[in-house]
């Protein structure tokens, strides 16, 4: 992603959706170059009723001067986004998570699927919780596998520089060994301090058997406000995984989430 110009909000009119959207708009400032696409996926038949309610939510946004246009759709959630970002190029989705437990994958949620689903854009899964706007700190979640294709970083990368943000990459050592001092580990702290230019800070490690609650323990700990995972490395001739850490943490993270893809 070169530029950030359509951002797509799906919206339901419920308060997790509503929190979604507030956060897209503090996002977006005061940048009148993104358009944010708000998408209502619904069996209804008439959808009148549903964009008078639309203009009501863009009319009560007094503050933002931005773009702001919506689009219904019939199907299932999941299938309907997804065929909105592949032809309205949607550079980057911001969706609502209603904060299931990450534990019971069973219950995967909406946002969850699509972060895991979708392919070329990234996805920004913003909690049910209360917290105040801000993206000074991320933590990029890194294991020990190598990072092959630099462009991978480019969301975040425009995303610290919108913000001044600084980049944290951890690591959860869940079990046994010697962390930190592989090639790849060594190839993946190159990378990153040179493409990330001065937006990356360090390397941290934390210890614990269960990597969702090693991550979120560090998250609250330290401040971060906001979890970067890459669900591939992008190697070459790699495939997409199932995404399980990032299902987990899109379902249970008290935090922002920027699934990069």
């Amino acid at each position: 992603m070169n530029t950030i110009k359509t951002i797509l909000v799906p919206f339901d009119f419920s308060p997790i959706s509503k929190k979604a959207l507030d956060y897209t708009i503090d996002f977006i400032g005061m940048d009148r170059d993104i358009k944010i696409l708000l998408a209502h996926v619904t069996e209804e038949e008439d959808t009148k009723a549903i964009e008078a309610a639309f203009e009501d939510v863009k009319s009560g946004k007094t503050k933002f001067r931005g773009s702001m246009e919506w689009i219904i759709r019939k199907g299932s959630l999941t299938e309907a986004l997804l065929a909105i970002q592949k032809n309205q190029t949607v550079d980057l989705v911001i969706m609502g998570t209603s904060g299931e437990d990450g534990k019971d994958i069973s219950k995967v949620n909406n946002t969850s699927r699509l972060a895991v689903e979708i392919d070329n854009c990234s996805v920004i899964a913003v909690p049910d919780q209360q917290f105040e706007f801000s993206i000074s700190k991320i933590a990029l979640v890194l294991g020990k596998d190598k990072i092959q294709d630099r462009s991978v970083l480019e969301t975040l990368l425009r995303i610290t520089r919108r913000f001044n943000a600084k980049v944290v990459v951890l690591t959860v050592q869940n079990e046994e060994g010697i962390y930190g001092y592989s090639e790849n580990d060594e190839s993946n702290e190159n990378l990153l301090e040179y493409y990330l230019e001065g937006f990356y800070s360090h390397h941290a490690f934390n210890e614990n058997p269960d990597i969702v609650a090693g991550v979120e323990d560090y998250v609250a700990k330290n401040d971060i406000d906001m979890i970067a995972v890459l669900p591939l490395t992008h190697a070459e001739g790699s495939k997409r995984s199932k995404g399980l850490l990032t299902k987990e943490l899109t379902m249970s993270s008290k935090v922002p989430v920027l699934v990069i893809d």
